[in-house]
């Protein structure tokens, strides 16, 4: 009965319990210690466990930040970039740490805490605060606006396009940010990648496809181009283009493309597009981790027009 209780309260909080609801449902701290020492429960945080073998790796990670932000206490948060992985904001570059914020007016734990936690005190207003299936965090709009202060100049500007397409937050939300990071470290940075957002890019790669483009001085005319022939028919849609040169490129990422129907209709929609004089370009994401050649081979291929 104890069991099928915790797991019941297990399912509510992403597979995590707490010391204190084991002890509820009447485990003694003995059993807690012999369930976790034989591997039957995961310990996750101090004093919260996942009483389960085994789990996957994505739901050991949702209980991890539920468990860091429960073991901090009462008006806990998560921040950064954890609070962008809870609200499914892509771009930023991928990292185990979790980012956890306590009330300004409390102290600091001086306790050691959980390797791979990492303790903020930042101030926030209660405005910018919500919960994301439960667990506390800052909202999109704020969570961006930390971010931009904190990260590179191209994970800063993925994740301000993904919580844009995402419709997490607005263009005129967006407006509301310099006042946010006002005063703070990092403000004229995320200024700039304020400028460059958009939010028709439809995934990382994309946004740093195009900022490669910006950056070797061959920015593209449009995002999303929809090419259409003499009676109107959608011939197809290009993540970048420009159109006086019909030139069109194509970030190829592995999840849309991974699925032989993806790779069919990837075929149709070039040869549609060739046959109607548009030439294209396809670039991956190792193509973005060399700053000259996206925008050396667009360039070469503006000149051959």
């Amino acid at each position: 009965m104890a069991e099928s209780d915790l797991l019941r309260i297990a399912g509510r909080q992403d597979g995590m319990v707490t010391v204190a609801q084991a002890l509820a449902v009447g485990f003694n701290r003995d059993q807690i210690r012999y369930l976790c020492r034989t591997g039957r429960w995961t310990r996750v945080a101090r004093g919260c466990f996942v009483p389960l073998p085994q789990v996957s790796a994505s739901g050991l990670r949702r209980a991890r930040i539920r468990a860091a932000v429960t073991s901090l206490g009462p008006g806990a948060f998560a921040v950064l970039d954890t609070a962008a992985e809870l609200h499914r904001i892509a771009g930023l570059r991928p990292t185990s740490a979790i980012h956890v914020s306590v009330p300004v007016d409390r102290p600091r734990p001086q306790r050691r805490t959980d390797a791979g936690l990492v303790v903020h005190q930042l101030t926030v207003d209660g405005r910018d605060l919500c919960a994301v299936g439960g667990v506390p965090a800052t909202t999109p709009l704020r969570t961006v606006a930390d971010v931009s202060l904190r990260a590179d100049r191209y994970s800063a500007v993925c994740a301000l396009d993904s919580a844009l397409n995402r419709g997490l937050v607005t263009g005129s939300d967006l407006g509301t940010v310099p006042a946010l990071v006002a005063g703070r470290r990092g403000a004229v940075a995320a200024r700039r990648c304020l400028a460059e957002a958009d939010g028709r890019a439809q995934s990382p790669l994309e946004t740093r496809t195009r900022l490669r483009c910006v950056d070797g001085g061959a920015p593209p005319d449009d995002l999303q181009l929809e090419v259409r022939d003499e009676d109107g028919y959608l011939l197809g849609v290009g993540d970048l283009g420009w159109r006086a040169a019909r030139l069109i490129v194509e970030a190829d990422g592995q999840e849309p493309h991974r699925t032989p129907q993806a790779l069919y209709e990837d075929r149709a929609r070039q040869n549609r597009l060739v046959n109607a004089g548009w030439r294209i370009l396809r670039f991956t994401w190792a193509d973005t981790l060399r700053p000259d050649y996206i925008p050396h081979t667009v360039k070469a291929a503006l000149r051959s027009h």
